[in-house]
């Protein structure tokens, strides 16, 4: 699926009071959405790449640990 067929929109450029590099680029991607000030609400391309992470470390865990 095209980025151009989401239900979301990503920015081309990065807003103004976003000083860290990461929040730059979540914002950026679509990911999150600023609520008020220092709340933000996840995007479900970001709840998606949050899932994955969360498998890959409870899987590197378990290959560590469980031995």
């Amino acid at each position: 699926m095209r980025t151009s067929q989401y239900l979301f929109s990503t920015l081309k450029e990065t807003p103004n009071d976003a000083q860290v590099v990461s929040h730059q680029l979540m914002l950026r991607a679509g990911m999150i959405r600023p609520m008020a000030s220092g709340l933000y609400n996840w995007l479900p391309t970001g709840i998606r790449v949050l899932k994955k992470s969360g498998k890959s470390c409870s899987r590197r865990d378990e290959q560590r640990w469980c031995h």
